[in-house]
């Protein structure tokens, strides 16, 4: 099942593109979302994912049809055929 990845701002240099289509199993989640979109570019997982917390947490702003996964089912949030899931980095500063 196709599904739309967008990248904002610096995750277009991390991604390499500003967007990228990939082909999913049904039933994938956003997690399984963005270590297959990391397979291609490796770099992609540790810019978007903090794997090292338990559970893992993304480092972006993820929307799924524009809602933020937060507001969903977070990286258990399941994709559609179809579905748009846009990256949006987000800034820190002190």
């Amino acid at each position: 099942m196709p599904v739309t990845l967008r990248f904002l701002g610096a995750l277009r240099h991390a991604s390499g593109r500003d967007e990228m289509n990939l082909d999913c199993e049904r039933g994938s989640s956003v997690l399984d979302v963005i270590k297959a979109a990391s397979k291609e570019k490796v770099s992609l997982l540790r810019t978007i994912l903090d794997e090292q917390l338990e559970p893992p947490k993304p480092l972006a702003l993820i929307l799924v049809n524009g809602r933020e996964i937060s507001a969903l089912e977070g990286l258990k949030t399941k994709v559609e055929d179809g579905d748009e899931v846009v990256f949006v980095p987000v800034v820190h500063g002190g």
